[in-house]
């Protein structure tokens, strides 16, 4: 693992998690809150306060998809869908103290996002989710693969939960992700 990845991921999402800075509240220490705004108008605001928050827990926060809101509000760095990996190492020249990981739905997109320098790849949908964006579970033996030729750190994210989780354990992950995941 690369010095500094956070050791889980917690995701927001405003159907799911309406209510991001009560996530933030139960985020364990070392972990990063990675808050999706998909153009909430209070965004900025709603990140300032998580920015101070997190950190007050030892975690980091990275803001999904939208870097000048991570550099306004002094995050610790971006996740950005996999269409956007290509942009991971300009980011990473202009800010190289952040973290950048790249959501990854395939081995070929966690090879692109390693190509393209990302810290580390976010890979889902393990379980079946009841995210919307949700796919086809990869399921274990599948994830096992991608972590073999990935050549980064990888998080599992989709449908991780108490009971999915032990069936991770055993494969060298980065963490796991997701808003259920503590």
């Amino acid at each position: 693992m690369r010095k500094g990845a956070p050791r889980l991921l917690a995701f927001t999402d405003p159907v799911r998690t309406p209510d991001p800075l009560a996530v933030a509240a139960r985020l364990p220490a070392g972990a990063a809150l990675v808050y999706r705004t998909f153009g909430a108008p209070e965004a900025d605001a709603v990140a300032a306060r998580l920015v101070r928050l997190v950190r007050a827990r030892r975690g980091r926060l990275l803001i999904g998809a939208d870097a000048r809101l991570a550099a306004r509000v002094g995050a610790d760095g971006v996740h950005l869908p996999e269409r956007c990996a290509w942009q991971a190492r300009r980011l990473k020249a202009l800010w190289p103290d952040w973290i950048v990981t790249c959501a990854a739905h395939s081995a070929t997109a966690v090879r692109r996002a390693q190509m393209a320098g990302a810290d580390a790849a976010v890979v889902s949908s393990v379980f079946p989710s009841r995210s919307a964006s949700a796919g086809a579970p990869l399921g274990v033996l599948r994830l096992a693969g991608i972590i073999r030729t990935g050549g980064l750190p990888i998080y599992a994210l989709g449908g991780v939960d108490d009971e999915t989780a032990g069936q991770l354990k055993a494969l060298p992950l980065a963490g796991f992700a997701g808003v259920d995941a503590f």
